[in-house]
C-alpha cells in the first residue's frame, strides 16, 4: 500500500500548474472532504492468517510401507531385515522421513493386507515383501494404486513397472559367473541342478549366458532335491558307465597279451577305474548347505576330478559351513563385495547381539535408498519422490551389497564378485566393478 501511494503523489504534482488562478477569498471555509473510509481490518486478516497457520504447520510426513514376515514362516529373517532397516532409518533417514512396518505373516494373504494397510495411511513407497508368492499378490495393489515396490525377492517373474525385484537374482549370478569363467578359459559347461523352480530359473539363465558368450552347454542334468541318494543323476552327468568299461575293456586288451609293454600299461591301469576324457570342463552346482556336502562329493567318486574340472557355484555358496568340503575347494562362485558386508555385519552383531542372515542387507540398502530419494526430492522440491524415473536412474546406487539399479520392467542389474572357496576362507579373485557402463541395457 505505502508503494502505491507514492506512485499517486508523483502523478499529482506532475499534473500541477503555475498558471492555474489563485481561487477568491471565501465567506465560509470550505467543507473538508470526508477522508476514503479504509478496508475492513477483517479483510487483510482473512489473507494473512492461512499463511500464518502454513508456516507453523509440520511438514508432512513421508510414509514408506515395509511388509516383512515377522510371524510364521521365516520370521526371524523378517525379523533381521527389520533390525538393518532400521540401522538404515538411523543412519539416513530424515526428520519427515517414517516407516510405517506391517506383518504379511508369511502368506499371500497377509501380504496383500499388509499392503492396504499401509496404503489406507498413504504410503508413497512399497519395500518388501520377502517372498515372491507376497509379491504377486501385492502387485496388482500397487498397480492400482500407483505406488511403486520394491520387493526383497530374487524371482524376475514378478517384475513390472511398477514392481521392482531388489534380491541377487540367479540371472545376475549366473551370467556374472560364465562371463568370468569364458574369461578364463573355459569353453564347455554342465550343470546339475535341483528339479525346481529355483534349478529351471538357473539353467535358463544359463542357456541364455552360454549363448551370448558362444561357448558350449554340453550336459544338463536335474535331480530330485528331496532324494536322499542321487548317485544315478551323478553317474550320468560323469557319463561314468561308459568311462568304465572303457577302462574294464581296456585292461581285458591287455591282458590277453603277453609283450612287455602292455603288462606295463595294464600296470598303469591298476586303480584306474575310468578312461576317456569328460565332455566338460566345468561344471554349476546351483546348490547350498546340506544339498551341495551330499552332492559334490559323489562327483569325486565318480570321476568327476575338481583338479581337472572347475566346479562353479552360486551365490549360495557364501556358507561357512562349505569350507571344510574338499572337492569344493577351489571352486568359483559370485556374490556381493565380501568387504561391506563384513562391517555391516559387525555393526548389526554390536546393535543386536547376533549374526544376521546374508539377506538382512537388502534390508539396509532398501531404506537407505528410499531415504537417499527422500531427500533428493525434498532438495529438488519435487511433489512426489518415488517415481519410477527416480528409482530407474541409470547411474544406479551403491549399498552395502555393491552397486545396483533397477531396469524400467522391474528387474536388477548388480555388480558382483567373484569369490573362490578354500578351507582359510573365501578368497576375492575378481572384485565387483564400482560403476555401470552408460545407459540401460
Amino acid at each position: 500500500m505505502a508503494g502505491l501511494a507514492l506512485t499517486l503523489a508523483a502523478t499529482l504534482a506532475a499534473c500541477a500548474s503555475d498558471s492555474v488562478p489563485t481561487p477568491a477569498p471565501q465567506t465560509q471555509p470550505p467543507v473538508a472532504e470526508p477522508a476514503p473510509t479504509p478496508p475492513p481490518q477483517d479483510t487483510y486478516d482473512t489473507l494473512t492468517e492461512p499463511l500464518v497457520q502454513f508456516e507453523q504447520r509440520e511438514p508432512p510426513k513421508v510414509k514408506v510401507g515395509v511388509l516383512l514376515p515377522l510371524s510364521g514362516a521365516r520370521s526371524e529373517v523378517g525379523q533381521a531385515l527389520l533390525n538393518a532397516a532400521e540401522l538404515a532409518l538411523f543412519d539416513l533417514g530424515g526428520d519427515r522421513f517414517t516407516l510405517l512396518v506391517r506383518d504379511t505373516r508369511g502368506t499371500p494373504e497377509g501380504a496383500a493386507a499388509a499392503a492396504e494397510a499401509v496404503l489406507a495411511e498413504d504410503a508413497a513407497l512399497i519395500l518388501g515383501p520377502l517372498f515372491s508368492t507376497s509379491a504377486e499378490a501385492v502387485k496388482p495393489i500397487v498397480d492400482a494404486a500407483e505406488v511403486p515396490m520394491i520387493t526383497f525377492s530374487n524371482n524376475n517373474a514378478v517384475a513390472g513397472p511398477l514392481t521392482f525385484v531388489m534380491g541377487v537374482t540367479p540371472r545376475t549370478q549366473v551370467d556374472r559367473m560364465i562371463d568370468y569363467a569364458v574369461s578364463n578359459g573355459l569353453r564347455r559347461f554342465a550343470v546339475l541342478a535341483p528339479e525346481n523352480a529355483y534349478g529351471n530359473i538357473v539353467v535358463q539363465s544359463l542357456q541364455e549366458a552360454i549363448f551370448r558368450n558362444g561357448v558350449e552347454l554340453s550336459r544338463v542334468v536335474f535331480y530330485d532335491p528331496q532324494a536322499t541318494d542321487v548317485s544315478a543323476e551323478v553317474q550320468v552327468l560323469a557319463d561314468f558307465n561308459r568311462r568304465r568299461g572303457a577302462a574294464e575293456g581296456q585292461r581285458r586288451d591287455l591282458a590277453g597279451r603277453a609283450d612287455e609293454a602292455a603288462q606295463r600299461a595294464l600296470q598303469r591301469l591298476q586303480g584306474v577305474e575310468t578312461l576317456g576324457t569328460l565332455p566338460f570342463d566345468a561344471i554349476l552346482l546351483p546348490a547350498s548347505g546340506q544339498q551341495l556336502l551330499s552332492v559334490a562329493p559323489l562327483l569325486a567318486y565318480y570321476d568327476v576330478d575338481p583338479t581337472e574340472v572347475r566346479f562353479l557355484g552360486t551365490a549360495l555358496w557364501e556358507d561357512p559351513n562349505l569350507l571344510s568340503e574338499p572337492t569344493l575347494q577351489g571352486g568359483w562362485f559370485p556374490a556381493p563385495p565380501p568387504g561391506l558386508w563384513k562391517t555391516f555385519r559387525e555393526r548389526y552383531e554390536q546393535s543386536f547381539g547376533e549374526t544376521p542372515p546374508r539377506v538382512a542387507s537388502l534390508g539396509y540398502d532398501a531404506v537407505a535408498l528410499a531415504a537417499v530419494l527422500d531427500r533428493r526430492g525434498e532438495s529438488e522440491g519435487a511433489f512426489v519422490s518415488y517415481t519410477p524415473e527416480a528409482i530407474t536412474q541409470s547411474l544406479g546406487f551403491a549399498g552395502i551389497d555393491g552397486i545396483f539399479r533397477f531396469l524400467p520392467n522391474g528387474q536388477v542389474q548388480r555388480g558382483l564378485a567373484v569369490l573362490e572357496l578354500q578351507r582359510a576362507g573365501f578368497i576375492e579373485r575378481d572384485p565387483a566393478p564400482t560403476s555401470f557402463p552408460a545407459g540401460i541395457n
